[in-house]
């Protein structure tokens, strides 16, 4: 169980999105991410209330070399499923809620954890607890706005709002001072998946890649 924490924590900052895949069928889940990687998301997430989600994540550990996709688990409540879904081929672990005990969990192994936070009390004591990321939700009732004013006083802090991120707001929370997003639905779109409509997965994903890279131009 090799772990790339820095060069893992560097590379997801870089790319600036992970795509969440909450729910795909097993089945299709390397063609899903295939189709991501070739519209430049190279980070994904398989959320552990997916049906079989371990054995996924390690699918797709295994049907891509690391230098080709990094993989992470989301909507991990506690340590024990943090440390089964590294154990299972995950490089890093979101959760929805920031808990002391999967964070130490993911230091312990030299893994990249994103915590959920909302205040900036939260999102200090998360970092002082040693997270590497803090994931700002839910993004859709917070809006930029919170992502600017976390950034005001905590420049320091690298955020990632994530839950209710599309292609008509992702510029507002790059420009707000996001480090990066985590899109799910308006990413991985379920009629897609469900079609089998690989290139529509792709061409959104490289959409979000062109709008994330304009509002870090601006």
């Amino acid at each position: 169980m090799s772990r790339h924490r820095h060069t893992d924590l560097a590379r997801l900052l870089d790319t600036g999105i992970v795509g969440i895949l909450r729910g795909v069928p097993a089945p299709k889940t390397v063609d899903v991410v295939d189709a991501l990687v070739a519209g430049g998301v190279d980070v994904v997430e398989v959320t552990a209330d997916t049906d079989g989600a371990l054995e996924t994540i390690s699918r797709v550990s295994d049907a891509f070399d690391r230098s080709e996709v990094l993989v992470g688990a989301g909507t991990v409540l506690d340590a024990e499923t943090a440390g089964a879904a590294l154990r299972a081929g995950a490089e890093f672990v979101v959760t929805p809620s920031f808990d002391p005990e999967v964070v130490a969990t993911c230091n312990r192994y030299g893994a990249v954890v994103a915590p959920g936070v909302m205040t900036p009390t939260e999102a200090v004591d998360a970092y002082e607890a040693g997270a590497d990321l803090l994931k700002i939700f839910p993004a859709s009732t917070l809006g930029p706005g919170h992502v600017s004013s976390l950034k005001g006083p905590l420049t320091h802090l690298p955020l990632l709002p994530t839950g209710g991120v599309s292609l008509d707001n992702v510029g507002d929370f790059i420009e707000a001072g996001a480090d990066g997003v985590g899109v799910g639905s308006s990413l991985v779109d379920s009629d897609a998946v469900a079609a089998g409509d690989y290139e529509a997965i792709t061409e959104r994903a490289a959409a979000f890649r062109e709008a994330i890279e304009d509002a870090r131009a601006e």
